[in-house]
This record gives C-alpha cells, sequence and structure tokens, in this order.
C-alpha cells in the first residue's frame, strides 16, 4: 500500500518522532516501577548506549525498545514503501543494540531489554524483572 503523505510531509512527520519520554514505552515503565516498589532508578545517565533507566547500585541498566524500530521478530511489520531503507535502518539499529548490550556488559553491567509489547503483559514483566524488586 503506498503512502497517503508526500515525502516532504511523511519526512516532516518522522522528524517530530523523539528517543525519550515516549507515553507508550518508558513512561509506562516508570509508572510500572513506581506501582511495584521498585526503586532506585534514573533516567537517562551518561552511559554508553544512553540506557531508558540506571540501577547505578544494583550496576543494571534497562532500554524500553519499540517493537518497530528495534525490529521485533514478533511485531515487526516492514514498510511496503522504501523497503531497502527500512531495511538497512532497522539492521543498523539492532546492530547496534547488539554493541550496546556488549559493551555495557563488558564493563560489568547487566543489560535488561523489554520490549514495548512486553509492556502489556504485567505478570510476565514482573517475572522479567523480579530481580530489581529486592
Amino acid at each position: 500500500m503506498p503512502d497517503v503523505f508526500s515525502k516532504a510531509k511523511r519526512s516532516e512527520l518522522m522528524s517530530r518522532v523523539r528517543g525519550r519520554g515516549n507515553k507508550a514505552t518508558e513512561l509506562t515503565l516508570a509508572s510500572f516501577f513506581r506501582a511495584h516498589g521498585i526503586s532506585g532508578w534514573r533516567r537517562h545517565l551518561p552511559l554508553f548506549g544512553t540506557p531508558d533507566f540506571v540501577f547505578r547500585h544494583r550496576r543494571t541498566v534497562v532500554f524500553v525498545d519499540g517493537c518497530f524500530w528495534h525490529g521485533c521478530p514478533t511485531h515487526l511489520t516492514m514498510p511496503s514503501t522504501n523497503r531497502e531503507f527500512w531495511m538497512k535502518k532497522l539492521g543498523r539499529n539492532r546492530r547496534r543494540d547488539r554493541l550496546v548490550n556488549r559493551t555495557l556488559r563488558e564493563d560489568g553491567w547487566t543489560v535488561i531489554r523489554v520490549w514495548q509489547h512486553e509492556l502489556r503483559n504485567l505478570p510476565r514483566l514482573r517475572l522479567k524483572l523480579a530481580s530489581l524488586a529486592r
């Protein structure tokens, strides 16, 4: 299906997408932390890869990955237009994520990645983040 917007309009819309403060991901997880008494986190500390949440005393970082931008194997729907561009773009994002994980782990950090769709299954999310609730 072709894009309903002109190339210029699509570019303008995409330029407004921000990497912070996304209600569907980061703010939802922050609310989850508060509701479940998970404390000791800070947001956007200057670490390699700019983790969404940092638990300094536990040497743990948490990233919240959007299903589209990080190439979720379950929910990624590749756009039908400009397919080659998007395949390269999302491939670079996945490679960058692996580099960030490896670098932080080598520096002694525990890395937890939460997919956007995992925020909808609270019992499973509780299990995944159980190590933070100590």
